[in-house]
């Protein structure tokens, strides 16, 4: 393997244990890109390729507007199948007429169907049977997505939540293009909900997050319901599912694609 292409991918993969969520890899240069709120001068104090003296790495920072993102996503959004029965575009695509049609204007936040954990997060949905979709809590909703997929699959209830503010402000734009009367839309962490029980819980977020909220997940949890995670990879799936039975939940399957893994757990 090159060595550039060996160290980007241990770059990414320290990377995303400290919260970076999307990397485009262009000629010799790797970018990452993190929520500007998680930023800190020490968050890369931990990341030991950088002090890897077989390695010669240099570094910029720039913070880009969400303005900025707006414009990309609008100009590269292009609409994505799910399977035979589910489709996700924007606004500005034509109608295919398949039974769950997602009109998704993604803004600046994460949630497309793109990314491969968006996309088994979906397929989980697509595949629970209708006892699992009464109740739905979605943690770091990003565009709303999942929340969507959930009451067009006949949930009755369903609990929005993300801690960044213009993802929440995402989130009830694209509640109204689907129509949507049943998702309620929070901006906040999981701790500011009041104490719902939900017969399934979806958080797609990143290692680190899940670890520290898993607990609360439980608490949230009907007995018998579901766990649907994903945002992290293969290499710390043993990580993620020893916490997950600590905490009394049972590892029922899981999706990989290109090194990520979504996971369902029962409790």
């Amino acid at each position: 393997m090159h060595p550039f292409d060996l160290g980007s991918e241990i770059l990414i993969a320290e990377l995303s244990e400290i919260g970076f969520e999307s990397f485009l890899i262009e000629s010799n240069s790797l970018e990452a890109y993190l929520p500007s709120f998680m930023w800190s001068p020490s968050i890369l104090n931990g990341i030991t390729l950088l002090s890897n003296s077989k390695f010669k790495i240099s570094y910029s920072l720039i913070e880009i507007e969400p303005e900025n993102w707006n414009l990309k996503w609008e100009s590269n959004f292009k609409s994505i199948i799910i399977n035979k029965d589910c489709v996700i575009r924007a606004n500005f695509h034509k109608p295919l007429g398949l039974r769950f049609e997602l009109v998704i204007n993604p803004k600046m936040s994460f949630g497309t169907g793109h990314h491969e954990t968006t996309h088994m997060m979906l397929e989980y949905i697509l595949e629970l049977p209708f006892i699992y979709l009464e109740k739905v809590l979605d943690v770091g909703c990003g565009t709303g997505i999942l929340a969507i997929l959930s009451e067009k699959k006949g949930a009755k209830h369903i609990e929005a939540i993300d801690v960044e503010h213009c993802c929440y402000e995402n989130t009830l734009e694209n509640i109204e293009l689907n129509n949507c009367k049943k998702i309620i839309p929070q901006h906040g962490d999981v701790l500011s909900l009041k104490k719902n029980k939900f017969d399934l819980i979806i958080a797609n977020i990143n290692k680190n997050i899940l670890l520290n909220e898993i607990s609360n997940y439980v608490n949230f949890l009907n007995i018998g319901g579901v766990l649907l995670i994903s945002g992290f990879y293969e290499k710390d799936f043993n990580d993620i599912n020893d916490y997950c039975l600590k905490k009394g939940l049972k590892f029922s399957d899981k999706k990989i694609k290109n090194k990520w893994i979504a996971a369902k757990f029962v409790l």
